[in-house]
């Protein structure tokens, strides 16, 4: 070869790997390393649990997040009690939504009551899985600003006949909308996950609940997108998770690009095939209702659960005991509505453990390994 074709060629060569770095720089040709936890590691966290089985809760003093965690409505007393039913049926973990506002009126206050809720969780054998956000919107407050944004202090009173009648966001709406509120929803999110990020009694952090749901839509995806990158800053020992819920393409796209494990809402029984191809552990965290409309779904903890155990797809149905939210009415149900013979959700009609319905609680117990009983 000649020396002009040598040097020719080194040119080219010396041009091409110029390109390729420029490119690689700029991201064009790299594809962006994936944000979640290995399939493999995800499977070793999930290996080493027991079968997740448990419930959304919320405790039958409240009507929404704030009445749950705020200083003046704070019970522990009920919370130890509930929870005490919770263990009676052999549950082992719960679901329960946090609320953004009652961090941002007193931030220690609110981790110290977190923790001792913790302490009450564990002290039942309960691990908690926290759900930070929620844009659900379907409370029947005449004060529209209320349905949508969460406030401090004595809440409404409950509307005889109406699901969830107080039901409040958080962070609300107006935030989620602001992105000059962001840094302040983010310092949130770090300070709780900071703080506990290797404690053993959280299995997971949940993100975000039903994102698009109550009317908000598709603006607050940005919002969403953020709330895993702060997660992650975090490195915490659990892993993260957003409920899919819908058939919002761009919303379950992000969902199931950043979660660890998968996790999903279906009513009133979940699909237990659903979400295996992507081979990453499956909870459906939110199923469980009795009536759909005029339909009643007859023995649903026994078509479900046993189905959901030897599919080894973790479960939280919906509602523990009844209480001022008024669950035992259907999503959209108006003021004045009567007692339903059939109740939407929840499985004790009080804290003292009355049944809904005695043959459940078998069920759920014997799905459990705990042994029958006759109360």
């Amino acid at each position: 070869m000649s020396r002009t074709l040598c040097i020719a060629v080194a040119l080219v060569v010396s041009v091409l790997c110029i390109l390729r770095l420029s490119t690689a720089e700029d991201g064009a040709t790299e594809k962006p390393a994936d944000p979640r936890w290995s399939k493999e590691k995800a499977w070793k966290w999930y290996n080493a649990q027991p079968w997740i089985n448990g419930c959304n809760y919320l405790p039958s003093y409240a009507s929404n997040s704030v009445e749950f965690w705020q200083a003046d409505t704070f019970d522990p007393k009920i919370i130890d009690k509930e929870l005490a039913l919770a263990e009676g049926v052999g549950y082992n973990s719960i679901h329960i939504l946090m609320q953004y506002l009652v961090w941002e009126n007193n931030p220690e206050a609110y981790k110290k009551r977190f923790a001792q809720f913790l302490e009450i969780a564990d002290k039942h054998g309960l691990t908690v899985m926290p759900q930070f956000f929620d844009n659900c919107a379907f409370g029947r407050q005449k004060d529209p600003w209320k349905r949508k944004n969460p406030y401090l202090g004595k809440q409404d009173d409950p509307i005889q006949g109406v699901f969830f009648y107080n039901w409040s966001p958080s962070p609300g709406h107006s935030r989620v909308l602001d992105k000059s509120a962001w840094p302040r929803l983010k310092r949130y999110v770090l300070d709780f996950m900071q703080t506990f990020k290797d404690d053993k009694r959280i299995i997971a952090w949940d993100m975000y609940n039903e994102p698009t749901n109550g009317g908000i839509g598709d603006k607050t995806l940005p919002l969403l997108k953020e709330v895993f990158k702060w997660a992650r800053e975090v490195e915490a020992s659990q892993p993260i998770t957003a409920g899919i819920w819908n058939n919002n393409k761009a919303e379950t796209e992000i969902m199931l690009a950043n979660s660890d494990i998968i996790t999903f809402h279906q009513y009133p029984i979940p699909d237990p095939e659903r979400f295996k191809e992507t081979g990453r552990p499956v909870i459906c965290t939110e199923w469980m209702v009795r009536i759909r409309g005029k339909r009643v779904i007859k023995d649903i903890f026994a078509r479900t659960l046993p189905i959901l155990k030897a599919k080894k797809i973790g479960s939280y149905s919906w509602g523990l005991v009844h209480g001022k939210c008024q669950g035992h009415f259907q999503w959209g149900s108006k003021p004045g509505t009567p007692e339903p013979k059939v109740w939407f959700t929840d499985i004790f009609r009080d804290v003292q453990g009355t049944p809904y319905d005695p043959k459940e609680i078998e069920v759920i117990r014997k799905v459990s390994g705990v042994k029958a009983r006759r109360d």
